[in-house]
């Protein structure tokens, strides 16, 4: 269980998100403007809900940014090769998006800028901790 543990530690959750498009866009589920909804839910307001499989990918995304911050507020080596690599699945969103039409997408976007975001907050977390710890020894 411990091996787990570390290995889910390390891997940066956003790669899932990255894998989890990429396999839906590669079996034609439509990220664009004109996508259909999954299903309606009727709102007190009157309003119906039309929720895509893009809408359901950026709440999913928003919940892995979450437990990507709660992460990073670890310290030690396995905390820095996180980093490194949340630093890389971040490349890899960016050059998807500008150089895949596929990725071309609203949806996409936001995963990559969720992505962008988990790398910086990440790292300045980290910061702020390590001088935190290195006061308190002082």
């Amino acid at each position: 269980m411990s091996t787990l543990y570390k290995l889910m530690a390390i891997i940066p959750l956003f790669l899932i998100m990255l894998i989890v498009y990429n396999a839906m866009a590669f079996f034609g589920v439509d990220f664009g403007v004109n996508a259909t909804a999954i299903f309606f839910a009727p709102l007190p307001s009157g309003a119906e809900w039309a929720p895509t499989w893009g809408d359901v990918l950026i709440m999913t995304s928003v919940l892995i940014l979450y437990f990507e911050i709660i992460k990073s507020t670890k310290t030690g080596t396995a905390s820095i090769v996180e980093h490194g690599l949340s630093m890389v699945v971040f490349i890899a969103c960016l050059m998807e998006f500008m150089l895949f039409d596929i990725a071309g997408t609203s949806t996409f976007l936001v995963i990559t800028l969720m992505s962008l975001l988990d790398v910086v907050a990440g790292f300045n977390i980290t910061i702020a901790s390590a001088r935190r710890d290195f006061t308190m020894g002082a």
